[in-house]
């Protein structure tokens, strides 16, 4: 039987791939067209080991409690704290300029004044309570809500997610850290950060941060406190200058929370859900990793969109639970996210152009809308 040179170089390359994500010894075989990982449309059948990978990051993240904060401009807080309360029920309480909406059950939202915002008296940032897996629909039914009576976003505004850290010991803190510093540019870029902004709000890791941690190689989360402040014992204040991270640890020490900055103002329902779902995969991949590698990866626009799907699927962002959230994650960058360079198994004229999305990718109805519905 005849093997074409094409077949080898695509078994090579889901060799290679296999290598890459194998890790953590949770991933199976790939198959000789090196999906698995790669396709954009319909869900293509994945490996035992990819549904366990799946399933391991959806046990985790559903024992992670989150909370998060929604910077609008457009609407008064009053307006908002309305919304809101038309989602969830119970008693609204003002106390000067600020908003409190208790819900039946007990769990209360706020909705306080941010000087940093552009909007004035008009603005406002919705926090929420403690949630966990299980409350997306209810925080995406209010983000809906607030944006139908008026609510926008702008380039003032931004998205925080906090991750209760009860179940991180400084030696998972530190491979978080270094998870997140290995993909930092390839995140900064998916995510669409304005140069302002990291510069000012959301910084990157500081590489002096980086190898005192390494360095110390933490056990305790003493041993993390003195690596992010440069000073042992340190006493965390709310307001410390090194929050402005899009990593922030200076939350862990203050409130008891990872939190992470890198999110543009959105009041698209969909964008928030797929957030604290990458936020959460993030903070179970560090939670369960045996080891992390810091060393940063470069960027490449060539194959941002790939490169990125597939750290996506290394968190174990598999499967339809999480295909809204590979989409909008990955809809902002170049490239292709089933092909890590140019096609080889077809020619250029199979595709008709008249259906072509520009992307390398095959587009269907479906992915349209979900990238459309808020």
């Amino acid at each position: 039987m005849h093997m074409s040179g094409g077949f080898f170089e695509q078994l090579t390359r889901a060799l290679k791939f296999r290598m890459f994500v194998s890790g953590q010894a949770v991933w199976g075989s790939v198959d000789a067209r090196g999906y698995g990982v790669a396709r954009a449309g319909p869900e293509h059948a994945c490996t035992p080991g990819m549904h366990n990978a799946a399933d391991k990051t959806l046990a985790t993240i559903q024992t992670l409690r989150f909370g998060i904060e929604l910077e609008t401009i457009g609407l008064h807080r009053a307006a908002l704290a309305r919304a809101i309360h038309g989602v969830v029920g119970g008693a609204v309480c003002e106390a000067g300029d600020r908003y409190s909406i208790t819900a039946p059950d007990g769990r209360r939202w706020q909705v306080v004044p941010d000087g940093s915002l552009s909007g004035g008296y008009r603005s406002g940032e919705i926090v929420s309570p403690i949630l966990g897996y299980a409350d997306l629909e209810v925080l995406q039914s209010i983000v809906r809500a607030v944006r139908a009576a008026g609510a926008k976003t702008d380039p003032s505004t931004g998205i925080h997610i906090h991750v209760g850290a009860e179940q991180f010991s400084g030696k998972q803190v530190a491979s978080l850290v270094k998870l997140v510093h290995k993909q930092e540019r390839l995140i900064e870029h998916a995510l669409g950060i304005a140069p302002n902004r990291l510069t000012s709000y959301c910084r990157p890791i500081e590489p002096t941060f980086l190898a005192r941690l390494e360095a110390a190689r933490p056990r305790d989360l003493s041993a993390v406190s003195t690596a992010w402040y440069g000073r042992v014992g340190a006493l965390p204040q709310r307001y410390d200058q090194s929050r402005y991270h899009g990593l922030n640890l200076n939350s862990l020490f203050f409130r008891g929370t990872i939190e992470f900055r890198y999110f543009n103002g959105t009041l698209h329902a969909g964008e928030v859900k797929a957030y604290v779902q990458f936020v959460l995969a993030l903070a179970a991949k560090g939670l369960n990793a045996r080891n992390a590698i810091s060393k940063r990866r470069e960027f490449n626009v060539a194959t941002a969109k790939y490169d990125f799907r597939v750290f996506l699927l290394g968190l174990g962002l598999i499967g339809n639970e999480f295909k809204t959230a590979r989409l909008h994650l990955t809809k902002h960058l170049a490239g292709s996210a089933a092909w890590k360079g140019a096609r080889r198994d077809r020619r250029p004229s199979a595709a008709p152009a008249a259906t072509s999305t520009g992307s390398g990718e095959e587009p269907h109805g479906e992915t349209q809308q979900v990238l459309q519905t808020g």
